[in-house]
């Protein structure tokens, strides 16, 4: 069961919080979170970012109206309060579900979500583009950006806050300092933030200073312009030139971004204004839950967990993430030049381990995964064997990097993609089933595609010590899919050959695949097997630099050739061996079986296999209906 009480119980429509009191308001955060660690203790979500922002939030909720003023979060996956705040608190029963409310922003869902936030450091941007149509329209709503200090790591941030400081149009930025991100912050940005926190100090007498010396009769004026001089020395001397001050915002805080009534007010300030404010405000990670609180990066995104202990309720198993984190371990511990580079993700890439016990050959640069990229070229050039960590989603923001700054100069860099193929819960912007197109794209790239955690283990070594120019191997969240009664080769294969394989033999149709289809292409081929329809599989270990000649071997003189992945079709495998058959003099017939030009939905992974056809039984049905 869901908790549900008090004030939150009572709350009709999202203007019941305009007008709270301040007592109230409180109480209503007590009950959020009360709510929040109940509902994802179940469920499993984004739990430590949401309870630092319920404050925040709920403040923002009181001075302004989001279904016409525009408030942008970064990164989206804090928005838990925002939704529950206005009416989808009965979805939070299956939250990032089938049916349930999605983790992120999303306006298809509400007319509060002003904008998709999925990845990383975009806010400021959006923001000012609200702002900017806002002025050129003649609209009078305000635009407020909510962004983590974690997001500040990311380059796009500060494109975003260099124009939007000297734009001079009504802008809101607040950021949510809470000296984390998923993992600890890295660069100058958090030594910056560190030396903002002394500001309170020197604003307290400041404020003492107003209400004093300048209202001494007669010698109070000429007091204070003497004082202002000093004042100036002061304050560049001890105290850091703000770089939001620089870029044109006038800057409020840092303040206690758990104090309610502070908050409210530097909002009714910033919306009075009419120019660009950042407002800094200091928030606890994971507050008002004791193991969020300790370990914030552990309950950054959460299975369901016990409350009196906040222990998993499921066994964690072998994972994919973990065993890659584990064989580059092995790997670096014997050889100095291996390193590896993950943006952000050291937990989620299986990297905590490697990461203390050889931090000289660690380097995790926050949110910014075209550094991250870029950097790797440079280790290589230099003689480096570097290993770069990300997740499939997020590769798509380095495309460029990857193209210019390693691909082009085919230097030897190996891409460990981590969340390949359909990913559970985290809705559309976090799948992995655009990355095919944008690898096979790019030059002198040879991209692997291991069918369970073992084989795995050995692409990578095979990568490093063995291929030359870039390498990427491609693999899904969790644990192994290799389903017992499969039909495995004796040895991983593929790793001294780039040759495909054919693990089942059949004379009607040819089925192709890799990775972790396998598993539901063979369960398929015996379906199709009990229909009297008998089917030969072929299996490639890389996709890349297809040898179409080979798996026309393969594929003997069978009626048709269909491919089967979890991506998208533009770029795919199938399309490349379609154009790859119409140029060819041997007349086949390619049929791709994938996600088409689809998004996919917040659900797990193997509900998103049956809804876009690609778990066993439907393959087969697809299958048997294009042959009729």
């Amino acid at each position: 069961m869901f908790l549900i009480m008090g004030l939150l119980d009572k709350l009709n429509s999202p203007g019941d919080i305009r007008k709270m009191s301040i007592t109230e308001l409180y109480e209503l955060c007590d009950d959020m979170r009360r709510f929040l660690v109940s509902n994802i203790s179940e469920t499993g979500g984004h739990l430590a970012s949401n309870l630092g922002v319920v404050e925040i939030t709920v403040a923002i909720h009181n001075i302004f109206d989001t279904s016409r003023d525009r408030l942008i979060f970064d990164v989206g996956h804090q928005c838990y309060t925002h939704k529950i705040l206005t009416g989808r608190r009965e979805g939070f029963a299956h939250l990032r579900g089938k049916d349930g409310v999605s983790g992120f922003p999303s306006p298809e869902e509400s007319v509060h979500d002003a904008f998709v936030t999925g990845h990383a450091s975009t806010s400021v941007s959006v923001a000012l583009g609200m702002a900017k149509a806002a002025a050129a329209l003649g609209d009078d709503y305000s635009v407020i950006a909510l962004i983590g200090d974690g997001a500040l790591t990311g380059g796009l941030a500060y494109e975003g806050l260099i124009n939007a400081g000297n734009s001079g149009v009504p802008l809101i930025v607040i950021l949510n300092d809470n000296e984390m991100s998923i993992t600890q912050n890295v660069g100058g940005l958090s030594n910056h933030l560190a030396n903002l926190r002394v500001r309170p100090y020197y604003l307290f007498f400041k404020k003492i200073y107003r209400k004093t010396i300048a209202k001494i009769p007669l010698v109070g004026k000429g007091v204070t312009k003497f004082f202002r001089k000093i004042k100036a020395g002061v304050r560049s001397t001890f105290l850091p030139s703000s770089m939001f001050e620089n870029m044109g915002f006038t800057y409020f805080g840092p303040a206690d971004g758990h104090n309610i009534k502070e908050v409210c007010r530097l909002l009714k300030v910033a919306r009075e204004a009419k120019k660009p404010i950042l407002i800094h405000l200091k928030t606890t990670k994971g507050k008002g839950y004791k193991f969020a609180e300790e370990k914030p990066e552990v309950y950054h995104g959460v299975p369901g967990f016990n409350i009196k202990n906040g222990e998993p309720k499921q066994p964690q198993s072998i994972t994919y993430g973990t065993a890659f984190g584990e064989a580059l371990l092995d790997l670096a511990k014997k050889d100095r030049k291996i390193c590896a580079l993950t943006a952000a993700m050291r937990t989620g890439t299986g990297l905590d381990d490697f990461s203390e016990d050889l931090p000289e050959q660690f380097f995790d640069v926050g949110i910014a995964e075209g550094h991250a990229v870029t950097m790797a070229g440079g280790l290589a050039k230099q003689g480096m064997l570097p290993v770069c960590a990300l997740y499939a989603t997020f590769l798509q923001r380095a495309y460029d990097m990857v193209f210019h700054d390693v691909c082009l100069s085919n230097l030897h860099v190996v891409f460990a993609i981590d969340r390949a193929g359909l990913v559970s819960d985290d809705g559309p912007t976090h799948q992995g089933i655009y990355d095919v197109g944008i690898l096979l794209q790019m030059p002198n790239m040879t991209v692997l595609c291991p069918w369970g955690v073992s084989e795995m283990k050995h692409m990578l070594k095979y990568a490093i010590y063995d291929l030359k120019g870039p390498v990427a191997i491609r693999y899904p969240r969790g644990g192994d899919t290799v389903a017992e009664n499969c039909i495995r080769p004796h040895k991983p294969v593929g790793l001294d050959c780039v040759r495909p394989l054919l693990i089942r033999e059949g004379k009607d149709i040819t089925l192709v695949t890799y990775g972790r289809m396998t598993n539901n292409v063979l369960e398929a081929a015996e379906i199709l097997s009990e229909r009297g329809i008998d089917v030969s599989v072929i299996r490639l270990t890389v996709i890349s630099g297809l040898l179409f000649d080979e798996i026309m071997k393969l594929h003997s003189d069978t009626q048709a050739l269909y491919v089967i992945e979890e991506c998208v079709e533009a770029g795919s495998v199938a399309s490349k061996l379609a154009l790859e058959a119409s140029a060819s003099d041997t007349p086949v017939k390619v049929i791709a079986i994938n996600l088409g030009n689809k998004t996919a939905p917040p659900a797990t992974t193997e509900e998103l296999m049956e809804m876009y056809g690609l778990d066993a039984k439907s393959i087969a049905e697809t299958i048997i209906s294009t042959r009729q």
